[in-house]
């Protein structure tokens, strides 16, 4: 048996048009998984490295800033013919600002997105699993800030530090039904959202000294942990946040 083999199998990604989503949607491919990519924009490139990976490939347009398409999303999956197999969160924006100067706006779009829609996916998820009496895998994407503070992403902290809680209480409801819900915490990967850090010389290089691997991570770093996750090797694995983070947090 082959305890990584995602052949057979069904992953919806959602932010899979660029970076981490990307990244691990392809990864998921290469495991055997057919992939749902949902995103805000075209999944144009992913789509061509999944089927040059030898998968089904179907793209899903959906503005997770609205939680509300939550359901038509996993109901869009499914009539296309997926199956409710695995279901990876990463969809996610940041908004930076001093916390004296944070506006409701912000604070409000950062939670809708990466906190309220992660909710409510995993939720028509796993109605959809259960209905189908299939064994299932949720897979969120936290973040170094569900454990640490930050400076300037107030909302995204609070956002992230939401996300690896309902990943603890879905386990807690779910793990005995048959749906492993955990989530990978990665590090500080050279990713859009990360342009702003990358281009502030003196953060950039505060961040460095901290990384005991002594580079940033590569979205694709994050697909080895995907896969385990996704995969028949984890069946056991319930409530977990792994960090791939470089040893950010041992330091």
């Amino acid at each position: 048996m082959n305890l990584f083999d995602l052949s057979g199998r069904w992953a919806i990604v959602t932010g899979a048009n660029t970076g981490i989503g990307q990244a691990i949607a392809v990864g998921l491919a290469e495991a055997g998984a057919d992939i749902v990519g949902v995103g805000r924009s075209a999944t144009t490139g992913t789509e061509t490295d999944v089927r040059a990976a030898g998968r089904t490939f179907i793209a899903v347009a959906a503005d997770l800033s609205q939680p509300s398409s939550a359901a038509n999303v996993i109901a869009e999956a499914l009539e296309a013919g997926a199956t409710p197999d695995i279901l990876v969160n990463n969809a996610g924006i940041i908004r930076r600002a001093d916390s004296l100067d944070f506006t409701e706006e912000d604070w409000d779009a950062v939670l809708d997105t990466n906190l309220k829609s992660v909710f409510f996916l995993c939720q028509a998820f796993a109605k959809a699993a259960l209905a189908a009496e299939r064994r299932a895998k949720i897979i969120n994407i936290a973040s170094m800030l569900s454990f640490q503070g930050g400076v300037r992403v107030s909302s995204y902290t609070a956002a992230k530090s939401g996300v690896a809680g309902i990943t603890r209480l879905l386990a807690n409801e779910w793990a005995a039904r048959g749906i492993n819900v955990n989530a990978i915490a990665p590090g500080y990967v050279e990713t859009n959202n990360t342009t702003a850090l990358r281009a502030d010389a003196e953060r950039n290089a505060d961040i460095l000294k901290r990384i005991p691997a002594g580079r940033w991570a590569r979205p694709e770093d994050m697909a080895g942990a995907a896969v385990f996750l996704a995969s028949p090797a984890s069946d056991y694995v319930h409530g977990a946040i792994l960090p791939v983070d470089g040893g950010w947090l041992a330091r």
